[in-house]
């Protein structure tokens, strides 16, 4: 098992997550996070922590496209391992629908 970053992340890009993860395996994209499968640990603690309620863990079902998300833009983004400030406007985004086909950016984030 491991834990995945899914939709409700993008354009939100809470990174409260990042500093509680024992092993560093958080991902940054220019509008959302990343967690690296192979890297994650299954130990949870991440999941708490995000107040768009966008970590989940892959035994959920209907979570293939984000495994697939999480692995091919960790191996392609910069790692992040401190909190940054949210974006202004995260709370406008937190709940919409279909926002990976509206906002997904491939583009990398800045890391640390």
């Amino acid at each position: 098992m491991t834990y995945l970053v899914t939709d409700n992340c993008i354009k939100c890009k809470y990174t409260d997550c990042v500093e509680v993860c024992p092993v560093d395996c958080f991902y940054e994209g220019e509008n959302m996070l990343v967690i690296h499968p192979d890297e994650c640990i299954d130990c949870g603690v991440c999941e708490p922590e995000c107040p768009a309620e966008a970590i989940k863990p892959d035994t959920e079902p209907g979570l293939d496209h984000w495994l697939k998300v999480n692995t091919e833009y960790a191996e392609k983004w910069p790692n992040i391992t401190i909190a940054k400030e949210k974006p202004a406007d995260a709370e406008e985004f937190d709940g919409v629908e279909g926002k990976f086909e509206k906002y997904f950016s491939a583009e990398p984030g800045s890391g640390d």
